[in-house]
């Protein structure tokens, strides 16, 4: 009889344990008493807007959930990714994490820069042991990180399409133990169906760079499905966009603009680097001068600055911030980032700016009044 109750004492301390254990993973708050402040690294192709954005609102995200202290975080020219890392890495206050201030990678969009880097901090995740996990921003760096040269927990954020470019398996499965990235399969293809359906276009020009990435960025393989179902006929014109030279893919995007707007019935405006506050104002002048229907594929601030239409998450970028600091936390509550649920599923909001529909001669009618939940009146100019 004792070693009956023996077996079960034992059984019911190791089954709270594992019950501990697991309730523990599953919170996205600091929950228990932690070892040390967990070092934080950045990684990223090159400098772009949104990455900036999406660093801000995963920080706020960690602040909301106590990871670390509140604080206003300085708005940095030309959304300056570096400047805020170090700015972050010197004033942010937590007991559980830290933003290693040498920990900043950037390769500027050079290729030959990038396999030198990508070494070097795979070294450094290996030898060093001085990182605890990698923030890798963008498609470039999901690639260079999802792998089997380090096993250093790695969440992927910003990256349009991580299946597409092959950084994880599937939406069920990243495919490594280390690995983590955010993805939303279905936001493209209810842009180009919400698109189709109000505009009706036989013809849509898609400026994009006519590489691996570019393609994926663009979501070509989903356009061209879509343009079979719809019947419509895609019309390309190539960019360039992961340059280290920001003009020639600024001046990429406005030549394809120049080529596409008379002889297309609508452009839809893909991420890409020469797509972007500089190039913005022109591009919309050159889609207005030919009273053609843009599309952004990259949200709601570019539906401000004078493109027609978006289908965006509700709420910008902050929801996804906010769920990456969740899974972020998980991480370090003990989760492995492979079993995290990697599906964000944002509900959509259709933004419509009525300046450029009335500039462009669009016939405003019911369908896309009804369907619109905000509206721009004015075209604003870019900071």
């Amino acid at each position: 009889m004792k070693g009956i109750l023996k077996v079960l004492l034992v059984w019911m301390i190791c089954f709270n344990v594992s019950a501990n254990n697991s309730e523990n993973q599953n919170s996205s708050k600091p929950s228990q008493e932690y070892d040390q402040r967990w070092r934080i690294a950045y990684y990223q192709g090159g400098e772009y807007a949104d990455y900036y954005e999406y660093l801000v609102a995963t920080v706020n995200g960690l602040m909301e959930l106590g990871w670390i202290e509140p604080v206003s975080l300085p708005d940095f020219p030309g959304s300056d990714t570096k400047a805020l890392w170090r700015w972050m890495a010197q004033n942010v206050e937590s007991s559980y994490l830290e933003f290693v201030i040498d920990g900043f990678y950037s390769v500027e969009w050079d290729e030959s820069a990038r396999a030198e880097t990508r070494g070097r901090l795979i070294s450094r995740l290996n030898h060093s042991k001085d990182i605890d996990m990698m923030m890798a921003m963008g498609t470039w760096a999901g690639q260079d990180l999802a792998n089997n040269l380090h096993r250093v927990p790695t969440v992927v954020i910003s990256a349009s399409n991580p299946v597409g470019a092959d950084i994880i398996t599937s939406l069920d499965d990243s495919g490594f133990d280390h690995l983590f990235a955010s993805y939303d399969p279905g936001l493209y293809p209810q842009q180009i169906q919400l698109f189709h359906k109000l505009v009706g276009f036989k013809k849509l020009g898609v400026p994009f760079e006519n590489s691996s990435n570019g393609r994926v960025y663009a979501g070509m393989e989903i356009i061209e499905k879509a343009a079979l179902e719809l019947n419509f006929e895609v019309i390309p014109c190539y960019t360039k966009s992961d340059v280290s030279d920001l003009d020639e893919a600024n001046r990429s995007v406005i030549k394809c603009f120049e080529e596409l707007a008379p002889k297309v019935d609508a452009i839809y405006v893909s991420t890409q680097g020469g797509v972007n506050a500089q190039t913005t104002p022109e591009l919309v002048r050159i889609a207005n001068r030919n009273s053609v229907p843009t599309f952004s594929q990259n949200g709601e601030q570019e539906v401000r600055y004078g493109y027609m239409l978006s289908l965006a998450a509700r709420g910008g970028i902050a929801p996804e911030g906010h769920f990456l600091a969740q899974n972020i936390g998980r991480i370090i509550n003990g989760a492995k980032p492979r079993e995290l649920k990697q599906l964000f599923d944002a509900s959509s909001s259709v933004v419509l700016n009525m300046k450029t529909a009335e500039n462009i001669g669009f016939y405003l009618n019911a369908d896309l009044l009804a369907a619109a939940d905000k509206l721009y009146w004015q075209i604003e100019q870019p900071e």
